[in-house]
């Protein structure tokens, strides 16, 4: 009886870990959180790509895993042959086996052939291999070490050459790469497939693929060695399965079996029938593989939205929403609904699935809703080009355009749609339309950073110096250190001159490096003569690189400096940071523990934090959260850090860790109130109630030392994130004092006197959007000012009836100046009907001169505008809407009309005045 699919992924995972000692490894996140070079893990080497490049390392020289992957967008995108063959997915799982530095081309061909041949018992007859034919632009030869290798095992008749195409591997542009061997299965009936390798052939296909990785591509494009020499394979998890289960296609293994009951459970249709033809399987394709992907994305914390990965995940619901509309026929949102089943699936090997499930059917749920409000209004435009495009069989560009921009119809649907029906989309079109409204998601990073140095130049700094300790990280006392080595523009140089900008690196340092939100330190270090100004710290690899410039002295590999932290700034760091994890706490005590901290900044003047909600907080729930920070605050509860084994600490109940973040064991633990040996201790009891975090950054040691803490913003970040911000100490404390002394000067305003309330409410607005104030304030505020706002709108109404003869008096007074015109401020609260009663009062008196007046609302914040220019205005030049227009861009504001006459509005009365001396320039301009 064959092995079910998870059989083989564990005895994948068995042959590696016991009978060749290597270590099982835990896939990564499919959303890489520190690589901005990738949408999502596409490769299982991803969660390693920093070994390879010499910038990290492992407690292991051997791994074995299987990760979760997707393609489907940048340089590896699966997604448009999904469905329509047997062996194609957006997300699949790769098993690898992996070597840093310890085997290579040897063992890795050894093991391969073993575990197919001996434990799967394949027919060797069947295996064909292929392997790198070398390329002369490159400079790089034949790989015949493997071909030699394989001919213990295969003759030389299932042994191809192939060029960089298919045998060298390359995750990207850039970065690490190398020669690979690839093994394929012959699936024909007769075993004569050997012709059909690498021809895109359904039943010869690619099974694993054994990578020697050598190189990193820079990116200037040429090829540098790496540090040292590694192993990458990789081989497809559903393709292996039906291989092994004796499947024609990765389909019809029960891989997908229980997803597509799920689908004719729900929708009604008949059973799957694996034609690949036939529409309604297609869609059963394309659902279970969707689904899958969506499920593993959302669990790992992605979400549906504009840009970047988050728009392919939208893309990739929106043809699954599609498909089962119009192929099953369901009009309801029901995708959601099979969620569990790719759970089930799943779920046992990557639990994250299970933890996630409510959430992830949430995301799909309101994903379907809102596609669902436009799916028929778009499908009946694209019916309606479709009839129209006639004899051309094109789709224009503008209603592909009209179809993503407002019925939210990725362009790949609006292709898939046009395919089905003959047709074409005109995508140059489509691309003209879209340039000025597209935003791509891109990378982040300086090519000139030192702190990203190229592998072989940070090779070269390790064989000049030993890596930094920076264990002493915490203390605020300078420390004694050497210098090890000097870089400029990335480049090793033996001095540094004053006024040079360099970056040190020492054998020890007190300096924090930027990491994990928090920000690095600044300060000077210094001996006899010299003086260099650090102006950041960061790290590249295993060392701390202090980047600043040479103010004084020369500076030389193996001088003696004396480090010295800019005390004040990190002590400012350190509280922010400790209000950080606070903060952390009372999210998950009001929001609730959906609340995954998705990112923060910690600075010494403010700190940011990034969280994961279903829904926005109340302003209530915003008042509980900050209170319950300075409650912990007033405790003065100890602040206790230390080490400890992943696996322990891990166990302990209600810790907090950044989602998708990769921690190193022994990890650092941070703990507000108990102490670590006393986590460690009893690890389940329930510490919920209490902050506990991996956490390698600085803080205060007890909580005391904030002094305060003041929520000073709140707003939506992205789908299913939200930001706050706020700040500590005597900015905190400051915060608080202004919102009281607003709230004393709201009471205040309240008992003036009718004739005095106007002036003196605006003037309290004005102070009240200037303020900082803490969020719970500001809404306290904004009620004390509802029955202020109330009486300021009767007595405008009020005044309103009088307004007009006030008006009409005031301009009875106006006379052209030197120039001839009239310019004036007449102030009836933005009432313009008195306005134009004023302006037809001087039109009356003066009909000759050019008019223009102006009226501000400081209270409803805006400014009324109006022009009027006679006949013999117009002909020298001046024309009342372009007046009118000036005037109302010097207050912030737009507007214009006829040459004769003319009304625009502002938006800033405090430039009420500057907009009449513009207005008076204009004029005269023209005039002149």
């Amino acid at each position: 009886m064959p092995p079910t699919a998870a059989e083989v992924r564990q005895q994948f995972l068995d042959f590696f870990a016991q009978r060749h000692q290597h270590t099982v490894v835990d896939s990564s996140a499919v959303v890489p959180h520190d690589d901005p070079t990738l949408l999502f893990t596409n490769a299982g080497m991803n969660q390693f790509k920093d070994v390879f490049l010499g910038r990290g390392n492992r407690d292991y020289s051997r791994a074995v895993d299987t990760q979760k992957c997707i393609r489907a967008g940048g340089k590896h995108n699966d997604l448009e042959d999904v469905g329509r063959d047997t062996y194609h997915h957006t997300f699949f799982e790769m098993l690898g086996n992996w070597s840093f530095g310890d085997y290579f081309k040897t063992e890795a061909i050894e093991w391969a052939w073993e575990l197919l041949t001996e434990v799967w018992g394949l027919p060797p007859e069947r295996l064909y291999v292929s392997v790198f034919a070398g390329d002369k632009a490159d400079g790089l030869p034949a790989d015949e070490e493997a071909a030699e290798l394989w001919r213990r095992f295969v003759p030389e008749n299932r042994i191809s050459r192939f060029d960089k195409k298919d045998n060298f591997w390359e995750m990207g542009v850039t970065g690490p790469c190398g020669p690979c061997s690839e093994i394929h299965f012959d699936g024909t009936p007769d075993g004569s497939g050997g012709h059909l390798v690498n021809a895109d052939d359904p039943q010869v296909i690619e099974i694993w693929n054994l990578v020697f990785m050598q190189f990193n591509r820079g990116d200037d494009g040429t090829l540098v060695p790496l540090p040292a020499k590694h192993v990458d394979t990789g081989m497809g998890f559903e393709r292996i399965v039906r291989v092994l289960q004796g499947k024609d296609s990765n389909y019809d293994t029960d891989v997908f079996t229980g997803i597509f009951e799920a689908i004719r459970t729900r929708t009604g249709a008949r059973p799957y029938g694996a034609d690949l033809k036939d529409p309604l399987d297609t869609a059963y394709r394309i659902l279970a593989d969707h689904l899958r992907c969506l499920s593993v994305a959302l669990a790992d914390g992605a979400r549906p939205g504009a840009d970047g990965r988050n728009y392919v995940l939208r893309r990739i619901l929106r043809r699954a929403v599609r498909h089962v509309s119009q192929t099953f026929g369901v009009q309801e949102p029901c995708l959601f609904e099979m969620v569990p089943a790719v759970t089930q699936s799943l779920g046992p090997i990557f639990p994250e699935l299970i933890q996630e499930e409510g959430k992830v059917q949430a995301a799909i749920h309101d994903e379907e809703v809102a596609f669902h409000r436009t799916l028929g209004r778009g499908t009946e435009l694209f019916a309606q080009a479709a009839a129209e495009a006639g004899s051309s069989k094109v789709i224009d560009g503008a209603t592909a355009f009209r179809l993503h921009d407002t019925f939210g119809f990725p362009v790949d649907l609006t292709q898939v749609m046009a395919e089905e029906a003959g047709l074409q989309v005109d995508l140059q079109a489509y691309e003209s339309e879209m340039e000025a409204a597209r935003e791509r998601s891109r990378s982040g990073g300086g090519a000139g950073d030192d702190a990203d140095l190229p592998p072989e130049r940070l090779a070269a700094l390790a064989e000049r110096v030993a890596a930094t300790d920076d264990t002493g990280r915490d203390s605020h006392e300078g420390c004694s250190a050497t210098v090890g080595a000097l870089l400029v523009s990335g480049n090793l140089v033996e001095e540094a001159q004053s006024g040079d900008e360099v970056s040190v690196v020492l054998d020890q340092t007190n300096f924090y490096a930027e990491m994990g939100g928090q920000v690095g330190d600044t300060g000077t270090l210094e001996a006899d003569g010299i003086c260099v100004r650090i102006h950041g710290t960061k790290r590249c690899g295993d060392f701390v690189l202090h980047m600043g410039a040479v103010e004084s002295g020369t500076l030389r590999p193996g001088q003696s400096l004396q480090t010295c932290l800019d005390v004040e700034r990190r002590s400012g760091i350190e509280a922010h940071h400790t209000a950080t994890h606070l903060l952390n706490l009372g999210l998950r005590t009001v929001v609730g523990e959906e609340s995954d901290q998705r990112g923060s900044l910690v600075e010494p003047d403010r700190l940011r934090f990034d969280y994961a909600t279903s829904a926005a907080p109340s302003p209530e729930d915003l008042q509980q959260v900050e209170s319950l920070v300075r409650e912990a605050i007033r405790e003065d509860l100890s602040v206790a850090a230390g080490p400890a084994s992943l696996e322990a600490a891990k166990s302990i109940r209600g810790l907090r860790a950044v989602f998708g973040e990769r921690y190193p064991d022994p990890v650092r633990v941070v703990s507000i109130g108990p102490a670590i040996s006393e986590l460690l201790a009893d690890p389940l009891s329930d510490w919920s109630n209490r902050s506990v975090e991996f956490c390698g950054g600085t803080h205060v040691d007890r909580t005391s030392e904030v002094d305060d803490f003041a929520l000073l913003g709140e707003g939506s970040l992205s789908a299913g994130v939200r930001r706050v911000t706020g700040v500590v100490g005597a900015a905190a404390k400051q915060a608080h004092h202004t919102a009281k002394m607003l709230s004393n000067e709201i009471d205040e305003v309240a008992k003036t006197s009718d004739d005095q309330f106007a002036e003196a409410f605006a003037l309290l607005l004005k102070t009240v959007d200037a303020a900082i104030v803490p969020l719970s304030s500001r809404a306290r505020i904004d009620t004390q000012l509802v029955p202020l706002r109330e009486r300021a709108k009767k007595l405008r109404k009020a005044a309103a009836a009088g307004s007009r003869d006030l008006a009409i008096d005031f301009a009875r007074q106006l006379v052209p100046d030197s120039s001839g015109i009239v310019i004036a401020r007449v102030d009836m609260a933005g009432d313009r009907d008195a306005l134009l009663a004023a302006l037809d009062t001087v039109r009356g008196n003066q009909p000759e001169a050019p008019v223009l007046l102006l009226s501000a609302d400081l209270e409803e914040k805006k400014v009324s505008i109006v022009a009027r220019v006679p006949e013999t205005g117009i002909a020298r030049g001046l024309k009342a809407g372009d007046w009118a227009r000036c005037a109302a861009e010097a207050c912030g504001g737009k507007g214009g009309g006829r040459p004769d006459m003319a009304q625009a509005g502002g938006k800033d009365p405090t430039l009420a005045d500057a907009a009449l001396e513009a207005a008076r320039h204009f004029a005269n301009e023209r005039l002149a």
